[in-house]
């Protein structure tokens, strides 16, 4: 009798240690780790950050295992990752993969665990792959768009996916893999409907450290089912209230077939939500080649997925973190400011009165395709700009954003995107990250990224204090 799926997966996890990865994989994950720690940066002073350096402040546990925010403060393994997480997922400027954001949980848990282990890059980057596998097989096995179903993928595969790769750089055997699943099974969560609000990056948060709170118990001794993924009341069926997920296909090309070959990583050009990218790369063209003046537009039509509108929730945003939830915001300030990123996506932009104006103009058309790559997009997104002389401007069906898997981002723009992203840290001390990262195969153990203390950047024990 053929093992379930849980202990086929337990069962290369804890064989995982001993891929041979190529160089073109090991580059797209030096790549996650990069992007990750740039955004982890930028987003270190977010107001959901500094909240939950309050909490840590008040119920952390006193351990000095992993550095917080690449800052001299530390904290165990489990609370590094917890901040780290969520600080990397709080501008939503982070990677895109698999219907989530892989990296954001895994890179904060593994960089944590990592320096905690004193690791080798080698023994990251196949901790890395143990987890985006599992991921990639969990996710293959429902049709069903789960931002549709109110699933965060993030939240409910990413915790899966970081025990799986916290339980491989352990090193742990199969029949402790096995706990590690089902453990991680329980914790499962994360709702669409706090797209927009503080609790989004949460998710990334609580998922890196209840994953390494999975790999602790299961070490401590607690057990769990031995078919907790794919019982007919298990982790997938529970997922799948349409009980269409797939609960007994074998998954025999489990480390064989690399699926992180096919899909990749797609790296984000603006921090806004992913469905918004291949509207705003329409719209950039648009209004630079034909060079559109806002106040000629009579209306934008957005033609996008339907989970996509549906993860687009917020039509009149208020605030920068609800309008990287807006198709309208996106649009506003493609036009307006003829570019979307950090300085664009802010409270003070977003209140201005020509950015809301356009928002009045959006119609959104929704359609039934499916990207092959990522099912929660529309197989392409179209814009059509019609302006007040009756003249119509049309990006054309858009199938690929810029920086994503099949448009990648170049090594130049990606180390520019991650030095724009560190600049509330000293330059040296940015680069001393960056080379560790963008080189990650080389390193043979991971460095302690504690910040200078001769700087002026606010250290977190401010915070803290």
């Amino acid at each position: 009798m053929k093992p379930g799926l849980t202990a086929t997966l337990a069962g290369f996890i804890a064989r995982a240690h001993r891929l041979e990865p190529d160089s073109e994989v090991c580059r797209i994950v030096s790549n996650g780790f990069v992007d990750t720690a740039g955004v982890m940066l930028a987003g270190s002073r977010e107001p959901v950050v500094e909240a939950l350096l309050r909490h840590l402040a008040e119920h952390g546990r006193a351990s000095g295992e992993a550095n917080l925010l690449f800052g001299s403060q530390r904290a165990s393994a489990r609370d590094a990752a917890l901040i780290n997480a969520t600080a990397a997922h709080a501008l939503d400027y982070d990677d895109v993969a698999l219907c989530g954001h892989p990296s954001v949980v895994l890179v904060p848990a593994l960089l944590a665990e990592g320096q905690r282990l004193k690791a080798d890059g080698k023994s990251l980057i196949n901790a890395y792959l143990a987890g985006y596998e599992t991921w990639a097989e969990l996710n293959r096995r429902d049709d069903a768009t789960h931002h549709l179903k109110g699933w965060h993928p993030t939240g409910v595969f990413g915790v899966v996916a970081v025990a799986a790769a916290v339980a491989s750089l352990r090193r742990l055997p199969p029949q402790l893999c096995v706990n590690v699943l089902a453990i991680a099974a329980s914790m499962a969560s994360g709702v669409v409907a706090n797209f927009g609000s503080m609790v989004k990056p949460l998710h990334a948060g609580l998922a890196a450290a209840h994953a390494i709170d999975a790999v602790n118990l299961a070490c401590s001794g607690i057990e769990g089912a031995g078919d907790a993924i794919e019982h007919h009341a298990g982790y997938l069926a529970a997922l799948s209230p349409n009980r269409k997920a797939d609960l007994s296909s074998p998954a025999d090309s489990l480390g064989v077939d690399l699926k992180i070959r096919k899909y990749g990583l797609n790296i984000k050009k603006y921090p806004m939500c992913f469905a918004t990218h291949r509207i705003i790369d329409g719209a950039l063209d648009i209004a630079t080649r034909h060079d559109v003046n806002p106040q000629n537009i009579k209306c934008l039509h957005a033609h996008i997925g339907v989970a996509q509108a549906s993860m687009l929730r917020n039509h009149r945003p208020e605030t920068a973190v609800q309008g990287k939830f807006s198709i309208e915001f996106a649009l506003a300030a493609a036009f307006i400011a003829r570019k979307v990123g950090l300085k664009e996506v802010d409270d003070t932009f977003i209140a201005r009165a020509d950015v809301r104006s356009l928002f009045e103009k959006v119609s959104i058309t929704t359609r039934t395709t499916v990207c092959e790559d990522e099912p929660a997009l529309a197989a392409s997104d179209r814009l059509i700009v019609e302006l007040n002389d009756g003249s119509r401007l049309d990006s054309g069906e858009i199938e690929f954003a810029l920086g994503s898997a099949r448009k990648p981002i170049t090594p130049d723009a990606l180390r520019q995107k991650f030095m724009d992203c560190a600049a509330v840290a000293p330059d040296a001390h940015a680069l001393t990250i960056y080379r560790c990262l963008s080189d990650l195969e080389a390193q043979s153990q991971l460095a302690d990224f504690a910040l200078p203390v001769s700087t002026n950047v606010r250290p977190v024990v401010e915070i803290l204090s």
